[in-house]
């Protein structure tokens, strides 16, 4: 169990900070209030996303949107937690990765469970067009994802997977 810890702390800072950022912007900022960072590249500003990763499906009016999204959400924590817990703990990378996963779901999450919506404030764009706006959560998961897919190319042949088997192989 203490081997975890690291894996948990990060997870843990992950959400911290998260919720840090967004409880910033709401208070000193107004929705859609932008203040520019770097002229022509990046931005603060304040959205409320009531859809899932990246604003998809936030026009939607579905019955019951956020308890939906909140629901895969959990779904989602569960398996990866439970992958996270099949894992060799001696497998850092993927380990890593999975915290950082779990961090972010579990900040949006927190978000989706007490007001409705996740607030996302970081408007990335080149002139007119903008990448979709995110959040440190957001941040979390897809350099997870990217930790992630890292590991799988630098030992395609000793997946998390491969390397389960190996270890119940010799047990």
């Amino acid at each position: 169990m203490r081997r975890r810890v690291p894996y948990a702390a990060l997870a843990l800072g992950i959400v911290v900070v998260d919720q840090l950022t967004k409880r910033i912007v709401d208070r000193l900022m107004e929705v859609h209030e932008s203040r520019s960072i770097i002229d022509g590249v990046l931005a603060l500003t304040y959205v409320r996303n009531r859809g899932a990763a990246f604003g998809i499906l936030s026009d939607a009016d579905l019955p019951y949107q956020s308890l939906l999204f909140a629901v895969v959400s959990l779904l989602a924590l569960g398996a990866i937690v439970g992958y996270s817990w099949k894992l060799p703990l001696e497998s850092r990378l993927p380990q890593s990765a999975l915290a950082l996963i779990t961090g972010g779901a579990i900040g949006n999450l927190v978000d989706r469970a007490w007001l409705g919506y996740v607030v996302d404030f970081v408007d990335v764009y080149w002139r007119t067009h903008h990448w979709p706006m995110f959040n440190v959560a957001d941040s979390a998961i897809t350099v997870g994802v990217g930790l992630l897919i890292l590991d799988i190319l630098r030992s395609p042949g000793e997946s998390p997977a491969a390397e389960m088997e190996a270890v119940r192989g010799t047990e």
